[in-house]
């Protein structure tokens, strides 16, 4: 039996397999390239970026928002998942009707709770190329959806405080709103891009954060506050963001007392799940029940879940 596990970050749009991808693709008409399957093929950071932008755009109706909550629920599932916030893109530069894109991952996340037990909450990402009018719209619609599972807005791409600063409103309309910040910084950007996100848009959490054992004054912030990192070992190695697996921050930044969850980030283009992530970091040194309680501490849910959750971690036999 696995142990239970928290998984706080992860991209929906990244989750598809192939087949499935292909599937959606050509009932939207959408053209993928031939070399989907060649997982481990990256040249670099940005080809990552640009293929993860193609799966993006083969997702297009509330169907498939839903189908791939529902379905990466099933699988993280079998891995021993419990809780999942999982991140989507908006998609508003393509058109897409935002009731529709919102209603499609929310109706999923109920699903996966009917279907799979598993506790699914959605944060939906700024891409940084957004305007800070389609960033304060988003916010606006990840209020909206508030009772229906979004708990929080996310960032990607901006890596510094001048970068970051278009989004402050926009971080201020979810808080205002009741959600939590949760930007990505610290993966390829450097530790300015941690204070960034601390400072700018007031970070409840961090997505990466693994550059922030260069500064060891941001690394005694980070433990001061109490902020979870939501670190992603195989999506590091595979991404270029770390040379090795042994040579990779997560034991250091634990050892310091910064808090750490395990997620897979993008499982089905590193050729991941949430086992082999979760045995990356164990790997290292970690304990599993560490992560699990790091995954509770930074879960943005509701007290009635958060209590649910610490009662698994209670209950379970967990390895010495």
């Amino acid at each position: 039996m696995p142990y239970p596990k928290i998984e706080l970050h992860v991209h929906l749009e990244g989750t598809v397999r192939a087949a499935t991808l292909r599937e959606i693709a050509k009932r939207n008409d959408y053209r993928l390239p031939n070399d989907l399957e060649n997982l481990h093929g990256f040249r670099d950071f940005r080809h990552f970026i640009e293929v993860f932008e193609l799966r993006v755009g083969a997702l297009q109706t509330y169907h498939d928002f839903r189908r791939i909550v529902v379905e990466y629920a099933e699988e993280a599932a079998l891995h021993g998942a419990v809780y999942l916030e999982a991140i989507f893109v908006p998609g508003i530069w393509r058109g897409l009707d935002q009731d529709e894109v919102f209603g499609g991952y929310c109706d999923g996340a109920q699903e996966a709770r009917e279907l799979h037990g598993v506790e699914v909450r959605l944060t939906p990402d700024l891409p940084g190329v957004y305007s800070p009018e389609e960033a304060e719209k988003v916010a606006g619609f990840a209020v909206k959806h508030r009772d229906r599972g979004v708990v929080g807005l996310g960032l990607v791409g901006p890596a510094d405080d001048d970068a970051m600063r278009p989004f402050a409103r926009a971080f201020a309309v979810a808080r205002e709103g009741g959600l939590g910040a949760v930007p990505h910084a610290g993966e390829i950007a450097g530790s300015d891009s941690v204070w960034a996100a601390l400072d700018v848009v007031q970070a409840d959490r961090i997505r990466h954060g693994i550059r922030a054992e260069e500064d060891p004054s941001l690394v005694r912030e980070l433990v001061a506050r109490g902020t979870v990192l939501d670190v992603c070992p195989l999506s590091n190695l595979r991404t270029g963001a770390v040379a090795s697996l042994a040579e990779h921050p997560l034991p250091r930044l634990v050892a310091a007392g910064v808090r750490c969850s395990v997620s897979t980030d993008d499982p089905a283009m590193f050729d991941s799940d949430l086992t082999r992530d979760y045995e990356a970091a164990t790997s290292l040194g970690l304990d599993p029940r560490a992560l699990y309680d790091a995954g509770v501490a930074g879960a943005l849910c509701d007290k009635r879940t958060r209590e649910r959750l610490q009662q698994i971690d209670d209950a379970f036999e967990w390895p010495s």
